[in-house]
C-alpha cells in the first residue's frame, strides 16, 4: 500500500512538472530568487489567469511556495529538495538554467533602505554573513529567527545592544524578501538595530535625499565579510 501511495504521488508530481509553461516557471525560480506571478507569467508565455492555474497547481503539490511582502506576492521554490530533484532533471535534459536579470538601478540595487534596516546585495549578504558565521538560525515556523548565544556575543562586542534590540515591541529577527535580489534580508528589530550599529561604526553611509546606501572603505578594511565584500 505504501508503495502504491509513494508511486501514485510521484505521478502526480512528474504531471506538474511535466506541462511546459510550469516546467518553464520551474527552471526560472531555480536561481534561488523570488518572482511575481506576473513576471512567472511572461516566463512562461501564458495569461496573467493561466498562470495562477499553474501556479497554485504548483503549489498543491507542494514544488513552490507563495511568500506574501506587503502587498506583493512572490513565489520561490519549496526547499532545498526540490531544487536538488529539478537539477537532476535539468542534468538528464542537458538543458541549461535561466538567469536572474533585476532591472533596479544599480546603486540601490547595492545597498539601501528597507524602511529601518538594510537591503540590496549588501543586506542581502549581511543576512546571509550571520547565517554563516553561526550568529544566526531558523526559529520558530515562519519567518522568525533566533540569535544564537555566540552571535550575542559577537554583536554586543561590537557594539550592538542586543537587550534592547529584544525588548522592541515587534519582530525580533525575520526574513524579508528583498525586491531588487528576491532573496531575504534581515528585518525586525535585529535588522534595524544592525543598521544602526553599521551607521554609528561608520561601515555604512546613508544618503541625504533617499534610501541609498553606500559601504565605505572603513566597513571594506574592518568587516568584509559582513558585507560581502570579502
Amino acid at each position: 500500500m505504501e508503495t502504491t501511495s509513494a508511486d501514485s504521488h510521484l505521478a502526480r508530481l512528474a504531471g506538474a512538472i511535466a506541462e511546459p509553461a510550469r516546467a518553464r516557471m520551474l527552471c526560472c525560480l531555480m536561481d534561488g530568487h523570488a518572482r511575481t506571478a506576473t513576471e512567472l507569467a511572461a516566463v512562461a508565455e501564458v495569461a496573467a489567469s493561466t498562470a495562477s492555474a499553474h501556479l497554485a497547481r504548483l503549489r498543491e503539490q507542494r514544488l513552490v511556495e507563495l511568500l506574501p511582502q506587503g502587498k506583493h506576492r512572490y513565489f520561490r521554490l519549496a526547499g532545498s529538495e526540490v531544487a536538488a530533484a529539478l537539477e537532476g532533471l535539468l542534468v538528464v535534459a542537458g538543458a541549461p538554467r535561466g538567469e536572474f536579470r533585476p532591472s533596479t538601478p544599480p546603486r540601490l540595487r547595492a545597498a539601501r533602505t528597507c524602511y529601518d534596516h538594510m537591503a540590496g546585495g549588501a543586506g542581502v549578504a549581511l543576512h546571509d554573513s550571520l547565517f554563516g558565521q553561526g550568529w544566526l538560525r531558523a526559529g520558530a515556523p515562519g519567518n522568525d529567527y533566533e540569535l544564537t548565544p555566540a552571535g550575542a556575543l559577537a554583536l554586543e562586542s561590537l557594539g550592538l545592544d542586543v537587550a534592547q534590540a529584544r525588548d522592541a515591541r515587534r519582530r525580533f529577527a525575520c526574513a524579508c524578501l528583498d525586491w531588487s535580489e528576491r532573496r531575504p534580508h534581515l528585518g525586525g528589530a535585529l535588522g534595524a538595530a544592525c543598521l544602526q550599529l553599521s551607521l554609528r561604526r561608520g561601515w555604512v553611509r546613508q544618503a541625504l535625499d533617499g534610501r541609498e546606501l553606500s559601504i565605505t572603505p572603513k566597513a571594506e578594511r574592518e568587516m568584509p565579510e559582513l558585507f560581502g565584500l570579502a
